[in-house]
């Protein structure tokens, strides 16, 4: 039977986020090399990551249970000093962009959104199984979401409901960082965590689990 490699996952503890406690066998902080956090920790000293990192964590502590998603972007965005905020969502989810952009105005910033289907490429071009098209002959196009959100000079870049694999390539290719603020679930109603608290009851028998 091969063995399994353990991780985080499997640990029953959580006991990193204490400075003194025990730890099992495989932990990755105990059995972390001083090369590895080294190099992590430099990484906080290029461009702006520890001014993204000192934001995160004070609207983390600020906003703990009390504030929104949406609020929590808006803060952050204050933070960092974010003014002209990119949306890239999903044509499904032009309502949600839409109400999101008004609240982004309402608050003093600009949106500027940037649709999956721009440009209207067939799917067909790309090589992508003609069968795909049954659902919608355009190509969703998040390299081109990003670009066009990049020449814009969006100062932090927004996801909503960008495909699984779409939303990688987005992430890829902006050039300000990005926050989501819907990940897409059509059967969840784009709660994806859904099927986690049912993974041992109404999913059990779909995931295998």
């Amino acid at each position: 039977m091969e063995e399994k490699t353990l991780s985080c996952v499997d640990c029953g503890t959580q006991n990193c986020k204490f400075k003194t406690r025990t730890y099992p066998e495989f932990c990755l902080t105990t059995n972390l090399s001083h090369e590895d956090s080294a190099w992590a920790l430099a990484r906080y000293d290029e461009d702006r990551n520890k001014e993204i990192m000192i934001a995160s964590a004070e609207v983390e502590y600020e906003g703990y249970c009390k504030w929104t998603r949406v609020q929590e972007i808006m803060e952050f965005a204050k933070k960092i000093g974010a003014r002209k905020i990119g949306i890239a969502n999903c044509i499904g989810l032009i309502n949600e962009a839409r109400v999101f952009a008004r609240i982004l105005r309402a608050n003093g910033f600009e949106p500027y959104a940037v649709i999956c289907k721009v440009a209207g490429q067939a799917k067909s071009s790309m090589g992508i199984p003609p069968q795909c098209e049954e659902i919608g002959p355009a190509m969703c196009n998040p390299i081109l979401q990003a670009r066009l959100l990049n020449q814009a000079g969006t100062d932090l870049n927004v996801v909503i409901g960008l495909c699984v694999g779409h939303d990688s390539l987005f992430y890829r290719y902006s050039e300000a960082y990005v926050t989501t603020l819907v990940t897409k679930d059509r059967v969840t109603g784009n709660n994806p965590a859904a099927a986690l608290y049912t993974a041992g009851s109404y999913y059990k028998q779909k995931f295998g689990v």
